[in-house]
């Protein structure tokens, strides 16, 4: 067996640590001090940059101008992110664009190279009405007489819905199938509340009314939706892996230099044991992470998941990165806080913000209990020789 990565996913992690390396994570008020988001827009300069590194084009296909990289890449650079809370839509994006660029057809070429490019910034709808329905459920589509799609419906928790060009969300439609739609924000019907996230960020709840679509604005192709729902969640576990790998070595660098009794608290055996214990969980989340990229990656039959009629689908090995993503970031992060005593919680200090950034990929699309409960029916569904 071999677990190194591809020359092309090491160049493409090393290219995002070196955009990354010039992030400040104190660039904006911390969310703990505003009633509001920290910012009205995300970090466009830095969205200049990682276009310009070529790393916005990881996922496109060749023929626009990208790398045709995969789910690896993607999150090998998510990771990077992750460690300096990078306030951009890169997940969003990224998994948009590799589902436009395997399911849109002729119709989202030009799309691709504008995304490519940086001049187009298109967001992802994945949370439902409530954040705890079913998402594909959250919208209808039905085409009218005249062959236009029409959207009726709600997505809450849109990750930078109010500065994104595109939204991509998902419909169900009277036949039961589920499709993507490709709304511009100001389109007629399409109302956005403002939202709040956790960690600060600017977010809405997207209503839409009636809001008419073009046959090109739609992707009908079969598991569209699908591919896009796993990708997102393995980038979200990679943002959580990046921020519990950042608050990880931030304790580490202050135990070892915090003194109590004329010894450093890194000494102390019931510190050292916390740590260790932190240290497995990143090594797991890290693993399970991988393995799922991995699943992703090397899918055959998108219908139904497997080649191997032994294997469990891949939305098993999803659901346990996740599982380990959520639960692993919230303790490492409790424990960081808990061995920097008082000072983690001061606001002048960066560890509170992976906190309030933990919490929020901890949450977002399913806490570990809801993929627990996908992982027991997947079991019960497929079991194993």
């Amino acid at each position: 067996m071999d677990f190194t990565f591809t020359e092309e996913q090491q160049a493409a992690a090393e290219a995002a640590r070196a955009v990354f390396g010039g992030v400040s994570v104190d660039g904006v008020p911390s969310p703990a001090l505003v009633a509001g988001a920290v910012a009205e827009d995300f970090d466009r300069p830095l969205w200049r940059r990682l276009a310009d590194a070529d790393l916005l084009s990881l996922l496109l296909p060749e023929e626009h101008g990208g790398a045709g990289l995969g789910p690896i890449a993607l999150c090998l650079v998510l990771r990077e992110a992750g460690r300096v809370l990078a306030r951009v839509p890169l997940l969003e994006t990224g998994a948009a664009a590799f589902v436009l660029g395997a399911y849109g057809g002729a119709a989202t070429g030009p799309l691709l190279d504008a995304i490519g490019r940086g001049e187009l910034v298109v967001t992802a709808a994945a949370q439902g009405r409530t954040g705890h329905d079913a998402p594909e459920r959250a919208v209808t589509a039905r085409q009218d007489s005249d062959g236009h799609w029409v959207l009726d419906g709600q997505q809450t928790a849109v990750p930078w819905a109010p500065t994104a060009d595109r939204i991509l969300l998902p419909a169900h439609t009277g036949d039961g199938r589920t499709v993507l739609a490709l709304v511009p924000p100001g389109r007629p019907g399409a109302t956005l509340d403002d939202q709040v996230s956790t960690n600060g960020e600017r977010y809405a709840r997207v209503t839409l009314d009636a809001v008419r679509t073009g046959e090109d604005e739609m992707i009908t192709a079969d598991g569209a939706w699908a591919r896009l729902r796993e990708l997102l969640t393995v980038g979200t576990c990679a943002l959580a892996l990046g921020v519990g790998e950042a608050a990880a070595r931030m304790t580490g660098d202050y135990t070892s230099k915090r003194e109590q009794f004329g010894f450093p608290l890194a000494t102390f055996q019931a510190v050292a044991v916390q740590c260790a214990d932190r240290y497995i969980d990143l090594r797991a989340m890290e693993a399970t992470l991988l393995q799922a990229a991995w699943r992703i990656e090397t899918i055959e039959t998108v219908e139904n998941h497997t080649t191997d009629t032994d294997a469990l689908p891949v939305d098993a090995d999803i659901a346990v990165a996740k599982v380990w993503a959520s639960e692993g970031v919230r303790r490492v992060v409790q424990t960081a806080q808990h061995l920097h005593g008082g000072f983690g919680a001061d606001t002048e200090y960066a560890l509170h913000r992976y906190h309030a950034w933990a919490k929020q990929l901890e949450l977002s699309l399913g806490p570990a209990a809801a993929h627990e409960e996908a992982l027991g029916d997947l079991l019960a569904a497929h079991p194993l020789n």
